[in-house]
C-alpha cells in the first residue's frame, strides 16, 4: 500500500496558512484591531512575517481571508436561488427568524466576532467595508424576492422593522458582553435571559406577519 503523504510544499503551505489565520484570531482577542501588526501575528503563530506576504500579501490580505472564514453570515451567493425557493413556501418568515438567531448566538458566543464588528463601528476598513457590502448585496437579492413581495401590498415596512430587530441584536450581544451588565433587567449572558430574547424575536415577526 502507498504510504500516505502527510508532508510536503503544498500541505505545508496550507497548514501555515491556516496556522496564521489561526493566530490572527488569538491576536484579535487579546489586543483588540488596534493590536494587529504582521510581527505579531507571525509571533503567534511562531513562523516567519515574510510568509504573511508570500501566502496573503501582507495583514490586509490576511485579515480579509480570516473574514471571509470567521464570517457569521451563513447565505452565500451561490444559495441564494435555493434560499429563495424555499423561502417563499412562507413568505420568508422562517428564514427572518433564522437569520436573527443566528446573528445572535454567533455573537454572544464568538469573541472575534463581536471584535470585528467593534472594528468596524470604530474606524473606517476597506476590507470590512467589502464584506459588508457583500452581505449587503446578497440580502437584497432575498428581501426583493420574498419579502418585498409579500408586504407590497401592506402599509408595513418590513425592511424598516427587519433592520430595528438586526441592528438590537448586535448591540445587545455587544453591550453584554463589553459591558456585563445586565440590560432592562435581561442577563442576556446566561441562558435564560438569551431565550427570553429570542422569544421576543419570535413574538415580533408573527406580529409583522399577521
Amino acid at each position: 500500500m502507498a504510504r500516505k503523504i502527510t508532508d510536503g510544499p503544498v500541505r505545508n503551505k496550507e497548514r501555515t496558512k491556516a496556522n496564521l489565520i489561526t493566530a490572527l484570531g488569538k491576536v484579535l482577542k487579546k489586543n483588540d484591531f488596534t493590536g494587529l501588526r504582521t510581527r505579531s501575528v507571525a509571533e503567534e503563530a511562531k513562523v516567519d512575517r515574510r510568509l504573511s506576504y508570500d501566502y496573503f500579501g501582507g495583514l490586509e490580505g490576511l485579515v480579509k481571508e480570516y473574514l471571509n472564514n470567521k464570517d457569521y453570515w451563513k447565505i452565500q451567493s451561490d444559495d441564494v436561488e435555493e434560499i429563495i425557493r424555499s423561502a417563499s413556501e412562507d413568505a420568508g418568515k422562517a428564514l427572518a427568524y433564522g437569520v436573527l438567531e443566528d446573528q445572535f448566538d454567533s455573537l454572544i458566543s464568538n469573541e472575534e466576532m463581536r471584535r470585528i464588528i467593534t472594528w468596524g463601528l470604530s474606524e473606517k476598513s476597506p476590507i470590512l467595508k467589502e464584506l459588508d457590502l457583500k452581505r449587503e448585496n446578497i440580502g437584497e437579492l432575498v428581501l426583493r424576492e420574498v419579502f418585498d413581495k409579500h408586504f407590497v401590498q401592506t402599509d408595513k415596512e418590513f425592511r424598516a422593522m427587519y433592520a430595528l430587530m438586526m441592528g438590537g441584536v448586535y448591540y445587545l450581544t455587544l453591550h453584554a458582553k463589553m459591558q456585563e451588565n445586565t440590560f432592562c433587567g435581561i442577563d442576556i449572558q446566561q441562558p435564560e435571559g438569551q431565550e427570553e430574547i429570542k422569544k421576543a424575536l419570535r413574538q415580533l415577526l408573527n406580529k409583522i406577519y399577521q
